[in-house]
This record gives C-alpha cells, sequence and structure tokens, in this order.
C-alpha cells in the first residue's frame, strides 16, 4: 500500500485531476501552510494557484465555462486540499455551495449572468444561513425581508459566513412572510436572495455592512465573519430561482452536499495527521529504539489509520450516492459525523504520538488539533447528524401493519 485512502474506479480523467491536485498541495501548500495560519494570513497566492487549476469551477457545467465534474472528483479534491490546510479547502467549499445551488435552482438569467464568472474565481461565493441567537434551529431564523416595488428590502444579522469578506456573492437565506399567510410552516416562508457585494470589511454596499473578521482558535487564514443588513434593497430578480418561499429546500440541498465535503476535510486532515504521526514514531527513539517498534505505538498507527480507511469509504460512498441522482441525506450525514468525530481522534493520537512536541508552534499536528474541533460543529453538529440519521433510518425500517 502506497498511501492510505485510495479510490476504486476512477477514469483516468479523475487521476489526472488528482494528480496535479495532490502535487500542487504538496508543493504550493504545506510549506507555507503553518506559517500563514500563525499569522492568520488570507492565502491569496494559494487561492490564485487554484484559481490557474480550475477548482472554483470543477462542479460548474462546461457550458458555462466549468469542467463539469462529478460531486466525487470535487470531494477527492477537497480531500487532498484539506490534507494540506484546511482553511483552503473552506474557500472553495463555500464558493462551491452558492455555484452548486445556482446550477440546481436558479433562473436562466441568473444562470448566465453568474455561473461563468464564478468558474474563472471572479465571482467568489459566500453563504449564510445562521444568525447570533440561532445554532441549528433554522427554523427560528428572524432576519427578514419586505418586498417593496421590484425589491425587496432585508433587515437583520447574520454569523459565521466563511468567506463573508473576500466573497462578492453571498446567498442569504432570510423569512419572508410575503405571499405566506401567518401560520404557515417556518420552512415555508424562507426565501435565498442572491446578494452582490464588494469584497472588504465595513459598508460594501449601502445597508450590507461586513464588520470584519472573527477571531477563531483554529480555521484561520480563512475569513468568517457577521453580515448586517439595515435596509438593505435587492431587486426580485435576485431571488434564488425566482419564486420566493423556496429558500430553506434549497439551502438543505447545498448543504447536503456541504456536508460530503465537510466529511472530505474530515478525511484529509486526518489523513495528514497519520502522515505526521507514522513519520514522527519512526524518527524518535526511547529505550534505545524508534517509539514505532513499540507496541502501544503501533496499535495506536493501527487504529488511526483504519479510521482514516472507514471515513474515506463512507465519504466516497455518500458522494457517489448523489452523483447518480438518488437521495443521499442519510449516507452523508453518516459520512460527515463519522469522518469528523474520527479525525478529532486520529488527530489526537497524532498529537500523543509527539508527546510534548506536539504541544510546539513548531510542529504542524499543533495546527492541525486547533483544526479538527471545528469540523464537529460545520454543516450541522453531531447531535444534528444523528438526528437525520435516525429519522431516515426509522423511515427505511419503518414497520408494517
Amino acid at each position: 500500500m502506497a498511501r492510505l485512502a485510495q479510490t476504486a474506479g476512477l477514469t483516468d480523467i479523475q487521476q489526472e485531476i488528482l494528480s496535479t491536485v495532490r502535487g500542487f498541495v504538496d508543493k504550493e501548500i504545506i510549506p507555507v501552510a503553518t506559517e500563514l495560519e500563525h499569522r492568520d494570513e488570507y492565502p491569496q497566492q494559494i487561492v490564485d494557484g487554484l484559481k490557474e487549476l480550475g477548482l472554483f469551477g470543477l462542479m460548474i457545467p462546461e457550458e458555462y465555462g466549468g469542467l463539469g465534474e462529478s460531486l466525487l472528483t470535487y470531494a477527492l479534491c477537497v480531500e487532498e486540499i484539506a490534507r494540506g490546510w484546511m482553511s483552503v479547502s473552506g474557500i472553495i467549499n463555500t464558493h462551491f455551495i452558492v455555484a452548486y445551488m445556482l446550477k440546481q435552482h436558479g433562473t436562466q438569467e441568473q444562470k448566465d449572468h453568474f455561473l461563468p464568472r464564478m468558474a474563472l474565481g471572479e465571482v467568489r461565493g459566500a453563504f449564510s444561513m445562521s444568525e447570533p441567537a440561532l445554532g441549528s434551529d433554522v427554523s427560528a431564523i428572524s432576519s427578514k425581508a419586505v418586498k417593496d416595488g421590484d425589491e425587496y428590502v432585508l433587515n437583520g444579522q447574520k454569523m459565521w459566513l466563511t468567506n463573508g469578506g473576500s466573497s462578492n456573492l453571498v446567498a442569504v437565506l432570510v423569512r419572508s412572510d410575503e405571499g405566506h399567510p401567518e401560520g404557515t410552516a417556518p420552512h415555508k416562508s424562507m426565501t435565498t436572495f442572491l446578494v452582490e457585494k464588494e469584497p472588504g470589511f465595513g459598508e460594501v454596499r449601502p445597508g450590507l455592512t461586513i464588520p470584519g473578521k472573527i477571531d477563531k482558535m483554529g480555521y484561520k487564514g480563512v475569513d468568517t465573519t457577521e453580515l448586517i443588513m439595515d435596509g438593505l434593497r435587492v431587486p426580485a430578480n435576485r431571488v434564488l430561482g425566482g419564486t420566493t418561499g423556496r429558500g430553506f429546500y434549497q439551502m438543505m440541498d447545498g448543504v447536503e452536499v456541504g456536508r460530503v465535503n465537510v466529511a472530505a476535510r474530515g478525511c484529509g486532515v486526518a489523513q495528514r495527521a497519520f502522515e505526521l504521526g507514522v513519520s514522527y514514531a519512526q524518527q524518535r527513539h526511547t529505550f534505545g529504539k524508534p517509539i514505532a517498534q513499540h507496541q502501544a505505538i503501533q496499535f495506536k498507527l493501527a487504529e488511526m489509520a483504519t479510521k482514516v480507511e472507514a471515513a474515506h469509504a463512507m465519504m466516497v460512498n455518500a458522494a457517489r450516492k448523489k452523483d447518480s441522482g438518488e437521495r443521499n441525506d442519510l449516507e452523508a450525514g453518516m459520512a460527515k459525523y463519522l469522518a469528523s468525530e474520527y479525525c478529532k481522534e486520529v488527530v489526537e493520537d497524532a498529537f500523543r504520538i509527539h508527546g510534548g512536541y506536539g504541544f510546539s508552534k513548531e510542529y504542524e499536528i499543533e495546527r492541525l488539533y486547533r483544526e479538527a474541533p471545528m469540523l464537529l460543529i460545520g454543516e450541522g453538529t453531531a447531535e444534528i447528524q444523528k438526528m437525520i440519521i435516525g429519522r431516515r433510518l426509522l423511515e427505511e425500517y419503518r414497520l408494517q401493519g
């Protein structure tokens, strides 16, 4: 076995894409990731390189200038990028979710307007559901849109936007009661708006403010922000799909593929942690021999490698299920849950193998140790995944009669 997490049945084109991305990660990301992360510096040079590779258009159809690749190809690329630096995979993921939502649910005018420039990376996407007073309870969204002629006026505060500052297009989920009488189920009175803005911080267009970067424990480099709407006017033709009341379903469709992405990130980070652990175990000596020759360390390495393989297999299965056109919320929930939990455990075991040096910022494992926890909550907590999994299992195994 040359390396863990190999994927059977890939086409020559998929293998070529992955080989190119892997080479880019090894050469352009891994050598600089820890230094940039410690400075919390946006990786502009890396992003420019990903643009040149065409990764911002990886899943955008060829008719719009993209590569028209599958979710599986995309997920495997994300796995490689997260292996180098998870923050970079986050920059691509939010862009990808908005492009996917446009492709699946946008009007023809919206697709023609945005997708060609998104494929080139000229338009960069972010999406926004969460708010300061809610986490996983999307139905409690209080930001609101009110119709005013040919426009909507949006007010409210959103939270946890990845790419909030660097993006120039944000898909924002708000409540829109217009056309939906009082008493309508909350998820049926939500609408996604496509909000164009200038990159940066402060007032980025009239009525829209991006206050600044949120200081985080890990997942640095990428900008995570709030978004404040105060009388923000958005044309009616920027309602995603052209019809109000469909925003919840559009966002959930995007999050579903986003969960495959988060699973892929977990796989990539876990794989890098294993690489660091198995390498250090062969270099560090105790009691007259490399610690890799101690049975306790071999047991750790065996458990770590098995978890990397298992998470990768579930992620690939979830991506292939979505690519087949079938419902994959069960598989995506399982993959996201398992990969994020296993990632945390593999990173911690690699940290333990490093001993005291794992606590030093000179060693890469210190960065991974701070990054892994984000995957436990991103795109839905473990508890949310278990709710989704449990409900779907009861659907599949419902007793008859």
